[in-house]
């Protein structure tokens, strides 16, 4: 079966149903990738560097002369690994690409052929993937804003929406971070900000119908990656549905998630944002964590949170229209579904 080129467009409607194959290099990779590729790399970080330096130095002819020496050595470990994640892997049509669509990609396409799978390659690469992602943000969406402070169970709320075959784009879950300065706690390492844009490009395409996309309000940075630009600024327009929860009913749930972390991660969190906290706010939230009273800790820090909410979210323009108050006495983010969505529908 001849090898296909594909436009990005096809490959992105039939996404699911591919295995991606990336030939870039580990570190290429390890960056940023397609979500749900499989690293196949054709050449490791230095034999890349190598080619391509005498692809600069010496031209085209002895970098490919180089690049087969790197590449014959590995052909039989390359087709049986393949072998092994086809048999593991429902998707049976297998696509192949590098950075732009060129000699890595259809050097492994043409051995993988050559053996007998169904092997398609991106017209452009990763790059035009790339592209594709960045014209993602420029689109105008239809989002639905859960807001509230801190400890009003957003997140959960969210995941019971999507349970309910609500839409919904999970941005802390892309992310990696609850978006505090405990939001790394419990987490994965993050996701470099290609990645996260990566990862977010997919989730906004798959939810792009006429029905509204709920999202949890969040900060435009959320610990170490941005939400980008454009889409921030879609967000802000969007209508704000926010929870009024009671203190202290919003305290326990921040207790319950985060009070058994390690007492020097908890420090170390609330160093991150002493500057703003104040010295002396800083000081007694530590010295009641150290001391093991970590109610109190998370009270003050809770008031402090509170405020800087209040005051981000009177930065909205137009915030009179945007606002939806609605208020709950629970952090039960079942009953709080069935009150936002009998809010919507009324």
């Amino acid at each position: 079966m001849p090898i296909k080129k594909i436009t990005i467009n096809e490959f992105i409607e039939q996404y699911s149903t591919y295995l991606i194959f990336d030939v870039r290099s580990e570190g290429e990779y390890t960056h940023a990738h397609i979500p749900d590729a499989i690293s196949l790399p054709l050449f490791n970080n230095e034999e890349r560097k190598v080619v391509g330096t005498a692809y600069k130095k010496e031209g085209k002819q002895q970098a490919i002369k180089l690049g087969l020496d790197y590449f014959g050595v590995k052909m039989r470990s390359m087709v049986e690994l393949a072998e092994q994640l086809t048999k593991k892997n429902p998707r049976q049509k297998i696509i192949i690409h590098c950075w732009r669509g060129g000699m890595r990609s259809a050097g492994v396409a043409w051995l993988l052929d050559l053996y007998g799978f169904d092997v398609h390659t991106i017209i452009g690469g990763y790059k035009a993937f790339r592209k594709w992602t960045l014209e993602q943000f420029e689109k105008e969406y239809s989002f639905h804003v859960i807001g509230g402070y801190t400890g009003s169970s957003k997140t959960e709320l969210l995941k019971k929406l999507g349970e309910n075959n609500e839409k919904i784009v999970d941005f802390e879950g892309l992310a990696h971070h609850k978006g505090s300065a405990f939001g790394s706690l419990g987490q994965p390492p993050q996701p470099s900000q290609e990645m996260f844009e990566n990862k977010l490009a997919l989730a906004l395409h798959n939810n792009s119908n006429p029905k509204p996309v709920w999202i949890e309000d969040e900060s435009q940075r959320i610990g170490s990656v941005n939400i980008p630009h454009s889409l921030w600024g879609n967000i802000r327009k969007s209508p704000l549905y926010f929870l009024e929860i009671p203190f202290e009913a919003r305290l326990n749930f921040i207790l319950k998630n985060y009070g058994a972390f390690d007492r020097e991660k908890l420090v170390n969190s609330v160093m991150r944002i002493q500057k703003r906290f104040g010295p002396l706010e800083t000081k007694t939230t530590i010295n009641f964590i150290l001391e093991g009273d970590i109610k109190s800790a998370f009270s003050l820090l809770l008031k402090y949170y509170d405020k800087h909410y209040i005051k981000a979210m009177n930065t909205r323009e137009n915030l009179k229209t945007l606002l939806h108050p609605i208020t709950s006495k629970t952090i039960d983010s079942e009953i709080n579904k069935e009150a936002l969505l009998s809010y919507i529908k009324n």
